[in-house]
């Protein structure tokens, strides 16, 4: 008998192996958030594999602190360069 019904031929197994990435990229994204707002990156970790769906979404919420990379460099960590001519 099976538990999840087959879409498109995905077999149990892989969708097993599919939420476990989409697990592992909300921990990853939600501890990158946290460490770029001046959180400890374990915080971030914490949320993102408790909460997987919602965690990213809480640390995009949550203020920076104004020492963090988040306001010093951005979200991305690129520094905006100006140009002179």
């Amino acid at each position: 008998m099976m538990s999840t019904p087959l879409i498109a031929g995905i077999t149990d197994g892989a969708w097993a192996l599919l939420w476990l990435y989409v697990w592992l990229l909300s921990a990853i994204v939600a501890s990158y958030l946290s460490e770029r707002k001046g959180y400890s990156d374990r915080a971030g970790l914490a949320t993102g594999l408790i909460l997987t769906f919602i965690g990213p979404i809480i640390w995009l919420i949550v203020p920076a602190k104004p020492d963090s990379k988040w306001k010093t460099l951005g979200p991305t960590g690129r520094v905006q360069r100006s140009i002179e001519s």
